[in-house]
């Protein structure tokens, strides 16, 4: 039998593995590491959600195959949210189709847009299924640096120029895991104009679009005029409602696009278990306070990690969305790179960050941290991160 998989050759070993063995071996010895690694939300799913969910359980006709679009109710009820949220209409026939989580259903959009060798634009850093969908699609896959004190939007522009054949995709995110950056709407407008210009499609992945802080709001790549013309957006109930087991998202936007995803998911999947569609129902229609809830949680952490680490000596400005932290390595560990810098905070201060190497080439000068500690553990992180820059 032949051992070649020319497709899974092409991804690299996942970066962030390494630090997560060496967190189990650490942990196997009996240390106390305190683990900002993966974005893994800790708090438990809303009561209501999980109530519907035990009540669509008990019935057995919802133990039968769903279908792989999604719930129709499910998919009004996503586009009734988009509504509410940022005034967007949506065809919850032919522009909204429901996916397991964001991370399916942007792997496969891609895998249903391009063809092998097309070229794909995708910011660097970013999260890593936003460029290796692009990989195992068999696509050519070009970063456009996404790095603080510069306009994306003009290294986006210069990166086009001098591309032939010019791309036919491009895969954004804002708010930004992991670097935190915002946009506000006309950046947004700008982007539609460009993929106009340029024959382009876009992906606009929008996970974190109510886990935003001190006043900001993040608009909706939707909400510009013309934006379902070339697009379409991702989003999930991960973060929002503390779901992250659950998988549950969806893609809206340009129904050429989401049409391809619904023909090609038909072949792979009968859609989610439908006790999960039925409790997201009650998760986008249902109470939502307890959104601003988990939304202060991470303000609250993210201001006891911010404040720690800058009264220590380790200058981090706080995000104004996301649940994450984007830290540049102290100069004088900067030379080191970041996945040898994470495993000295893994050894030294018993703190796990995922390295900024394991999200393109334009993170390695940076560490991500994941809100999902508490704040009498991101403290005691931070004494331990004092001890290790040597305070």
């Amino acid at each position: 039998m032949s051992s070649e998989f020319k497709r899974i050759d092409r991804l690299p070993p996942y970066v962030l593995n390494a630090v997560v063995e060496l967190k189990q071996a650490a942990r196997q010895r009996g240390e106390d590491i305190i683990d900002f690694g993966m974005g893994n939300p800790d708090g438990a799913t809303p009561s209501h959600i999980v109530e519907k969910a035990v009540e669509a359980l008990s019935k057995p006709r919802n133990h039968r195959y769903s279908v792989s679009r999604g719930l129709y109710k499910l998919r009004l009820a996503a586009t009734a949210w988009y509504k509410r949220k940022w005034d967007v209409e949506l065809d919850a026939d032919t522009e909204m189709i429901v996916t397991m989580g964001a991370k399916e259903g942007l792997g496969h959009l891609v895998l249903s847009s391009i063809s092998s060798g097309d070229l794909v634009l995708c910011p660097s850093p970013s999260y890593p299924i936003h460029q290796y969908s692009v990989i195992i699609a068999g696509g050519d896959l070009r970063h456009v640096p996404l790095i603080p004190g510069q306009d994306f939007f003009e290294n986006l522009v210069e990166a086009m120029e001098d591309l032939w054949p010019k791309p036919k995709l491009l895969i954004i995110s804002f708010p930004a895991n992991p670097t935190t950056e915002v946009v506000d709407l006309g950046f947004f407008e700008k982007i539609v104009d460009f993929a106009r210009d340029n024959d382009l499609m876009v992906i606009h992945d929008n996970a974190y679009a109510e886990l935003t802080f001190d006043g900001y709001e993040a608009p909706s790549f939707l909400q510009v005029p013309g934006a379902k013309d070339v697009g379409v957006e991702c989003y999930t109930l991960s973060k929002t409602y503390n779901m992250p087991g659950w998988r549950v998202g969806f893609v809206a936007g340009n129904p050429d696009m989401i049409a391809a995803l619904s023909r090609l998911k038909s072949y792979y999947d009968y859609g989610m278990f439908a006790p999960i569609q039925i409790a997201s129902i009650q998760a986008l229609n249902g109470p939502q306070d307890c959104v601003q809830d988990i939304c202060e949680t991470y303000r609250k952490r993210r201001d006891a990690l911010c404040r720690g680490l800058t009264r220590i000596g380790w200058e981090v400005p706080p995000p104004k969305a996301t649940m994450f932290v984007w830290a540049q390595i102290p100069e004088q560990f900067r030379e080191m790179g970041s996945l040898e810098f994470s495993k000295l905070m893994l050894t030294e201060a018993q703190v796990a960050v995922s390295p900024g190497a394991g999200f393109g080439p334009h993170g390695d000068d940076y560490v991500r941290f994941a809100l999902i500690e508490n704040e009498h553990r991101t403290r005691q992180a931070v004494r331990g991160i004092k001890q290790m820059l040597g305070g």
